[in-house]
């Protein structure tokens, strides 16, 4: 207290500064190796060795743009019409089949898109039975007796992408519909409206920032796509992204082409923030009722089935169906020595990516939570944004640092010790595991952030006061908690993992395959029999995580 011209005023001591602590600067650590890889594309894209902006502009680049412009929004726009109809339907109705749809209509999430892209392929092409069933049918000797549409085509890969990403959709909305009270339907029942119009003036408003959620998601994933634009020969960014930096040998303009993806993405995330920012959506009823099915009788209920039957036939029916085909016709192909290292490989690169991602995502979200310092708080949500790049995006943002660093590393102890390690870093796994901890951090960090909220703050603080560190209190009290959220993420990321492709083709070693490597390479080569018992590996690992969202979505 001091007296200055006979008032009395309280003076505040300064806060001492303090060293952050361990979990701070951490916490801080980690977010860095998330964000590192998209800062390093933007300095290599603003300081390229050789400059080929003016070249991409004035030929391959507004290409690249419109065709990931058109394919991004017609898939989502045809996604948004499958998965919202199809939740709509399994909801509001009763028909044959829907207890079975409902859980199946989520199995498309396990089929990576090129693998789809693979088997419609096979399933359509010249030589596949469609058309051979349709010469031998009406005595065609050549193709050029009929017209039948060019597989290999951007409406194909619309399709194909469509089929495999709707379920987004679909999950999202489901869940949005089930939330609602069925006390509306019926007020508008009872004011006269029919179906469509409960559809068109009550359920679609409601759901509107579900089917954006899910829209967005299905755009950024199109957009990062590669494979399935790469089988059907439609350039967009990303096929530039490998145009450019492996058949140019320019990675300058590589990350000039990332940064022109990641920019389209942020500007899709902020459609999708605008498009719903002025909703606002409550429950009105304390104890609100669920929605009552109404059942469907004769010819209605079995064009309920046939429409909710149909994008499950796409997406996961004919893709499993050709490639069992082949597995079967081709069963020397599960003995291949190729085989078995790729799937040794994958569990290899895919569970140490789990495990790192899930145990740094823990640490990260501790370490926010104990420390009250600033910049850990504003590098929790910073940390998501490598979901939201694309695979090619962050395997040029890591592999020219990474090999900068390896370089540097290995003349540095072939001067200090006369003995060379070759590249530690890009010459081994170091880097996928990497790309996929960075691609999939948020799939573990949201998980880790949910479960620790439903702690209740009584405990650790418990723990503290009976000696135990701030260690200990994650690892006796937090851990037990919520290990059934750890290990949902550890298998989330696992399965990301496996079905990962631009990234993993991008940063392998020389000769190093993955599933999904192995499955792309010889379905390129036309080797469809080949590739088979890859694909199906891989779709087996997909069911696994499928089985466990619908497990959670009960």
């Amino acid at each position: 207290m001091v007296e200055q011209n006979g008032q009395v005023t309280r003076q505040v001591p300064r806060r001492a500064w303090r060293w952050p602590g361990p979990w701070s600067v951490g916490a801080v650590a980690i977010g860095l190796l998330v964000v590192g890889p998209i800062l390093a594309v933007v300095w290599m894209a603003f300081n390229p060795a050789e400059n080929v902006w003016p070249h991409l502009i004035s030929t391959t680049l507004p290409r690249y743009f419109r065709n990931t412009v058109i394919l991004a929004f017609a898939v989502a726009g045809l996604a948004a019409a499958v998965g919202t109809g199809a939740a709509w339907l399994v909801t509001m109705y009763r028909f044959p089949g829907r207890r079975w749809l409902e859980w199946l209509l989520l199995f498309p999430l396990a089929i990576p898109a090129y693998v789809g892209a693979y088997a419609l392929v096979d399933f359509l092409e010249y030589s596949g039975p469609v058309q051979t069933g349709l010469r031998q049918l009406f005595g065609w000797e050549s193709a050029r007796d009929y017209w039948f549409p060019e597989i290999r085509s951007l409406w194909a890969a619309i399709v194909v992408l469509t089929a495999a990403l709707a379920p987004y959709v679909y999950l999202l909305v489901r869940a949005g519909l089930r939330e609602q009270s069925g006390g509306v339907y019926e007020v508008a029942r009872a004011l006269g409206a029919g179906p469509m119009g409960r559809f068109w003036r009550v359920g679609l408003p409601l759901v509107r920032p579900a089917i954006a959620a899910g829209s967005a998601i299905v755009m950024m994933e199109t957009v990062s796509d590669f494979g399935t634009v790469d089988f059907f020969a439609v350039q967009t960014l990303t096929t530039g992204i490998f145009t450019t930096w492996l058949e140019m040998g320019n990675a300058g303009g590589a990350a000039q082409i990332a940064m022109v993806i990641l920019g389209l993405v942020l500007v899709l995330v902020a459609i999708e923030k605008v498009s719903r920012s002025k909703s606002r959506f409550y429950r009105l009823e304390r104890q609100q009722r669920p929605v009552e099915p109404v059942r469907l009788t004769g010819w209605q209920g079995w064009l309920a089935t046939t429409l909710c039957t149909v994008p499950f036939a796409i997406g996961f029916v004919l893709p499993v169906s050709v490639l069992m085909w082949h597995a079967v016709k081709n069963a020397d192909g599960w003995l291949a020595p190729g085989l078995l290292r790729a799937l040794g490989h994958t569990v290899a690169v895919g569970s140490s990516a789990a495990v790192l991602t899930v145990t740094f995502a823990l640490f990260l979200v501790y370490g926010v939570r104990l420390t009250g310092a600033r910049l850990p708080r504003l590098v929790l949500p910073v940390s998501t944004i490598g979901y939201a790049a694309p695979g090619a995006v962050l395997a040029v943002g890591i592999l020219i640092p990474l090999a900068a660093l390896d370089n540097a590393v290995a003349d540095g102890m072939l001067a200090l010790t006369g003995f060379d390690p070759g590249l530690l870093l890009t010459g081994t796994a170091v880097a996928i595991v990497y790309a996929y901890g960075v691609r999939f951090f948020a799939i573990a960090q949201n998980a880790a952030d949910a479960a620790m909220g439903r702690v209740s703050p009584s405990l650790p603080m418990a723990a503290r006061s009976l000696g135990r560190t701030a260690g200990g209190a994650l690892r006796e009290v937090y851990v037990p908690l919520i290990r059934g959220s750890v290990g949902t993420a550890l298998l989330l990321v696992f399965v990301d993992c496996v079905k990962e492709l631009p990234a993993t083709l991008l940063l392998r070693p020389f000769n190093y395959n993955t599933l999904s490597t192995r499955v792309y390479e010889k379905a390129s080569l036309e080797q469809i029999g080949e590739a088979a018992p890859a694909a199906i590996l891989v779709i087996l690992v997909g069911l696994v995580a499928v089985g466990f969202m619908a497990r959670a979505n009960r």
